[in-house]
């Protein structure tokens, strides 16, 4: 398992580095957006760094984070960078545990949705901008300006691959979901389904669709991170397996 892990550190470290630059603050590396708009992205252990975190380390990234005026973000796996916790709780950041799952072989079946079916959608899609919104929905948000052109971008570039669960009878975008591709390993990333689509299955097939189309491209590693538990248990059932820990860690509520 620490080989997997390790591939999916060098997944971590090399996938924001398309549009965001790295910058060196000892044991961590902080992601810095390129250009505007698109996600904020966030502080992580440098790749290769083994040993402790000091507080003080973390406490310089976030000031940076403060002067860039970004979240004060971190996100790595806490099997493999075991002291940071301690320093990021320390540093007065809230810490969320997430299962980390690893497709475990050949996916399993899953059966088709309700009345709905799934593509996955290209760049040039007319449906793109609802399949991107989609996933925003299913967390009561909406996509900010310009999201849509920069996904599409990004399907262009071999970035970024877009599935969509689409309404049978009214070709409405009811979930989707992405995943993004570096080398050989694949992340699948913001599957969601709209609210008043929920338990038809939606969600399960777009994630299918997007192991389907990432194991076609050649990935031999396909990973992605639940959210909570009956998450977990969902993404079990196309053979994905628990097999580390995602933290995630934001500043407390006001």
């Amino acid at each position: 398992m620490a080989r997997v892990l390790n591939r999916i550190e060098t997944y971590y470290d090399a996938v924001p580095r398309s549009s965001a630059r790295g910058e060196d603050f000892g044991p961590l590396t902080l992601f810095v957006r390129e250009g505007s708009g698109g996600w904020p992205f966030y502080a992580r252990p440098a790749l290769g760094h083994e040993g402790p975190v000091p507080v003080a380390a973390v406490e310089r990234v976030r000031a940076r984070q403060r002067e860039l005026g970004v979240p004060e973000a971190f996100e790595w796996v806490a099997e493999t960078t075991p002291g940071l916790r301690t320093a990021v709780e320390e540093s007065g950041l809230v810490v969320h545990a997430h299962p980390l799952m690893v497709l475990d072989g050949a996916p399993l079946p899953v059966p088709e949705p309700a009345g709905a079916g799934v593509r996955i959608v290209g760049a040039d899609d007319p449906e793109l901008a609802a399949a991107v919104a989609a996933p925003y929905a299913a967390f009561g948000a909406a996509p900010g300006p310009g999201d849509a052109a920069r996904v599409a971008a990004r399907i262009d570039a071999g970035l970024t691959v877009l599935a969509a669960g689409f309404d049978a009878a009214s070709g409405e975008a009811l979930a989707g979901g992405q995943v993004q591709p570096v080398g050989d390993v694949a992340e699948i990333v913001g599957v969601g389904t709209r609210p008043e689509a929920r338990r038809r299955g939606l969600g399960l097939a777009v994630t299918a669709a997007l192991v389907a189309d990432a194991r076609a491209r050649g990935a031999g590693l396909v990973f992605l991170t639940a959210s909570a538990a009956d998450v977990e248990r969902l993404y079990a059932r196309l053979g994905f397996r628990t097999v580390a820990t995602a933290l995630i860690a934001e500043a407390p509520a006001p």
